[in-house]
């Protein structure tokens, strides 16, 4: 009875004297929802309150390193790119003892691993860009199939573009141009293999080149013949194609959890890829946070089979550590599916990242409006790249 009465003690003091951990993240609307009650599971196991904000990873790139050189910080935990985590490691805390690493998927933690081994950020959950997405709904009311091959790719398009009410066989998502960059790298992935994503991420490879000249031009060619609809702005197009204006939808795995009806979704990638981009959210605590010790607790439960556990139920999310299949949603049993026997890589854009990710953006968006001039966007993405 002593020994109870000591433990709820100890409980009720941990409590009161909890602090708040604050947390910047990525996501808004019903993306947040779904990452909400993993911070009320967190707050309700260790006492320990927090407050969210929404700030975009391009915004953070801005304000983080004049925060940082007046040894200042914005919040105590940090959702950002891995490219800017390990560029800046004098600032961030080392989590290699704080963190299960063996806990974690072969390569998860590689993006955020220094030279010396010293681990500066958590992978936490991550996504899947597999393909284009489809209600099942509309195929089955038009009697179209998903294609086992390019040329029956191109006529799946031809048949959804020439169906009353479409405007285009394809919407084209856009913010500041990264849903643009996941269809095109789905393309580089699946003309030029696993290899090519690889290779021009370390810089093995000129954008130039007659790989990837040609893999991007399969994705010009559809541009020119109007499959693609104009760039408009990701979720407002999202909801268009929801409701029956577009046929497909290329968007990574965390639509699922955006639309209405899930079960109602399929997904196809582009026939004969050999890869797909596996994206992580990692995550970092600055040397400059308010409350390190609260930070260091919610990165250990983030990291944790029980934290992941709670955010993949939520759907649109694959864990980095193990959890039971059972979290996960119907659809996210199949994306599964989808990832046996190919290789997954990782975002081309985000790996690279700096000024050139901006140009990517950039660049892409005035490929979708003037698809002839592919051989001034190569060479463009080729001057920018970091050397």
């Amino acid at each position: 009875m002593k020994k109870l009465l000591v433990a709820v003690l100890i409980l009720i003091s941990a409590a009161l004297f909890a602090g708040t951990v604050s947390v910047i993240g990525p996501w808004s609307g019903v993306e947040m929802d779904a990452f909400i009650p993993v911070l009320e599971a967190f707050k309700a196991e260790t006492g320990i309150d927090y407050t969210y904000q929404t700030y975009r990873a391009e915004d953070l790139a801005n304000v983080l390193p004049a925060q940082f050189s007046a040894k200042k910080s914005p919040a105590d935990v940090i959702f950002m790119w891995s490219s800017f985590i390990t560029s800046n490691t004098k600032s961030i805390v080392e989590l290699t003892e704080v963190i299960d690493t063996d806990a974690y998927i072969p390569g998860a933690l590689d993006n955020v691993t220094a030279a010396d081994g010293a681990v500066y950020g958590i992978a936490y959950t991550a996504k899947v860009k597999p393909g284009f997405w489809y209600r099942k709904s509309f195929f089955e009311a038009h009697g179209l199939t998903a294609p086992s091959s390019w040329d029956e790719f191109v006529a799946l398009l031809e048949k959804i573009k020439a169906t009353p009410g479409i405007k285009n066989a394809i919407a084209s998502g856009n913010g500041v141009g990264w849903p643009l960059s996941d269809v095109t790298e789905h393309f580089l992935i699946a003309f030029g293999g696993p290899e090519l994503q690889k290779d021009l991420i370390e810089g093995n490879t000129s954008w130039t080149s007659y790989a990837v000249r040609n893999a991007i031009g399969k994705l010009v060619y559809l541009i020119e013949r109007g499959y693609f609809s104009e760039p408009t702005e990701w979720t407002t197009i999202l909801e268009q194609w929801w409701n029956g204006e577009y046929g497909l939808y290329f968007m990574g795995q965390w639509i699922t959890g955006m639309v209405d009806d899930s079960d109602d979704l399929a997904v196809f990638s582009l026939p004969g890829s050999r890869g797909m981009v596996f994206s992580i959210d990692y995550a970092f605590v600055p040397e400059f946070a308010a409350n390190k010790t609260e930070a260091l607790e919610l990165v250990k439960f983030l990291s944790g089979e029980k934290g992941q556990s709670i955010q993949v139920s939520q759907g649109g999310h694959i864990a980095t550590v193990e959890v039971d299949v059972s979290n996960y949603p119907p659809v996210d049993k199949e994306i599964a599916k989808l990832t046996e026997g190919v290789e997954t890589v990782n975002d081309l854009d985000d790996s690279i990242g700096g000024l050139w990710q901006t140009a990517f953006w950039d660049q892409l968006k005035l490929l979708w409006v003037r698809p002839e001039r592919l051989d001034d966007v190569l060479m463009d993405l080729e001057q920018k790249m970091p050397e």
